[in-house]
């Protein structure tokens, strides 16, 4: 006859995280605005860059448009996803009490973070398998094997974790809507002046140096350097890290749950 011992506690920290990761994907896939910011928009625009001329009038840099226009799309979509959409959620969670609700479960501040990060990362690799196969349809010519693989994988954990850190901390203090706004303001300036789409050397002389420190100028150039250079962009890597550790310790000391 087998004897069972109740064992209460709370369960392990990776099993509350995979729990929490799953609830957000679900809730992020309901949500059509969301999917719009994440997935339309930017396949949208490969499609303007690389299947219909526009992307050679266009300040991308030197080489084919699709080459330049595919990693800077990838860029754009790490952005939309990690940062404004659940910069947005988030907020909008916290004014309707879902976080409070989570604050009275064993899930801490970080398990919430990592929850909430690891959502997005399942929707980002829809995101690149879907923008990817549409770079390769329209002629994009990645150069750089394994290395380029592995930049690219590197950009878009370091970026995530930078942006998601980022929305996280602005839907932590301000209010729902101080943060919709905010958020989208943000995303606009960075996608105009944050070299997303533009290269840093096509910034005026004298701005280049600020333009250089913004974490999306590191994801988009990292991610260009990885696919039309070969190389694992190791400095981009790095201060997309710093940015999402500092980004990070933030939101563990000043996110509220209500």
């Amino acid at each position: 006859m087998t004897t069972y011992v109740p064992q209460p506690g709370s369960a392990p920290w990776p099993r509350k995280v995979l729990a929490h990761t799953r609830m957000e994907f679900r809730l992020l896939i309901r949500n059509g605005e969301q999917l719009l910011l994440a997935l339309v928009i930017p396949l949208g625009l490969l499609l303007l860059l690389g299947g219909t001329g526009l992307g050679d009038r266009l300040p991308l840099g030197d080489g084919p448009a699709i080459d330049l226009a595919v990693p800077r799309v990838l860029a754009l979509a790490v952005l939309s996803s990690s940062f404004t959409s659940l910069a947005i959620a988030t907020g909008f969670e916290r004014r309707y009490g879902v976080i409070k609700r989570l604050g009275a479960s064993p899930l801490s501040r970080t398990g919430l973070l990592a929850g909430k990060i690891g959502s997005v990362l399942v929707i980002q690799v829809i995101q690149l398998a879907v923008l990817i196969g549409t770079g390769f349809a329209l002629g994009w010519q990645p150069v750089g094997g394994l290395d380029a693989v592995l930049g690219v994988l590197l950009m878009v954990l370091c970026g995530t974790a930078a942006f998601a850190s980022l929305g996280l901390l602005m839907a932590g203090i301000l209010r729902a809507e101080a943060t919709l706004a905010a958020a989208n303001l943000l995303y606009l300036l960075l996608l105009v002046g944050g070299a997303v789409m533009t290269p840093v050397d096509e910034y005026p002389a004298g701005l280049q140096g600020v333009v250089r420190l913004l974490p999306s100028a590191a994801l988009a150039n990292g991610l260009a350097n990885s696919t039309l250079e070969g190389v694992v962009p190791w400095a981009a890597a790095l201060s997309l890290a710093l940015w999402a550790a500092i980004l990070g310790y933030l939101v563990s000391r000043t996110f509220r749950w209500d």
